[in-house]
């Protein structure tokens, strides 16, 4: 399975649209996961229209979605969180622990529009950063694998 994992859109608030490259490399994805902070249904909308998306709630977010979630696929747990409950801001060490103790294999975060993949050999810790907003000098989303082994690829924009 592939999915594409995008995270601080911010459309409408900091931005006005997605870049068309996310579009296209999201073109052949089994599900999208937002991480949060999308603060307009229609960024959900528009990516509905490539795969199924899950979203969580990110501190700017208004919609009525979960904080977190997990997914269990092909034996492997997933869990997707928007990272604002963990301070300081993207302390990997606080995320590490926190997947551990929501017994994932995987972590999926955002909040820090700060794009990382963290291989902690217990758990893999991702983000990937933000499309529109980053705090970095690139923006950036992700692929995640899950194949044989479960590997991610961070996408510059």
């Amino acid at each position: 399975m592939l999915f594409g994992i995008i995270s601080d859109t911010h459309i409408y608030d900091r931005a006005m649209e997605l870049p068309k490259i996310v579009f296209d490399e999201f073109s052949n994805v089994d599900l999208i996961i937002h991480c949060g902070d999308i603060t307009d249904k229609d960024v959900l909308e528009w990516l509905g229209d490539i795969a199924d998306v899950i979203a969580v709630k990110g501190n700017m977010d208004y919609l009525n979605l979960p904080k977190q979630e997990i997914l269990d696929v092909n034996d492997i747990k997933i869990g997707i969180i928007h990272g604002d409950e963990v301070f300081p801001r993207g302390d990997r060490l606080k995320l590490r622990l926190l997947g551990k103790e929501m017994g994932v294999d995987v972590l999926i975060s955002g909040h820090t529009h700060t794009p990382f993949i963290d291989d902690c050999k217990d758990i893999l810790l991702l983000n990937p950063g933000s499309p529109t907003v980053p705090r970095c000098n690139i923006r950036s989303i992700m692929k995640l694998y899950l194949d044989e082994k479960v590997s991610a690829k961070l996408i510059p924009i």
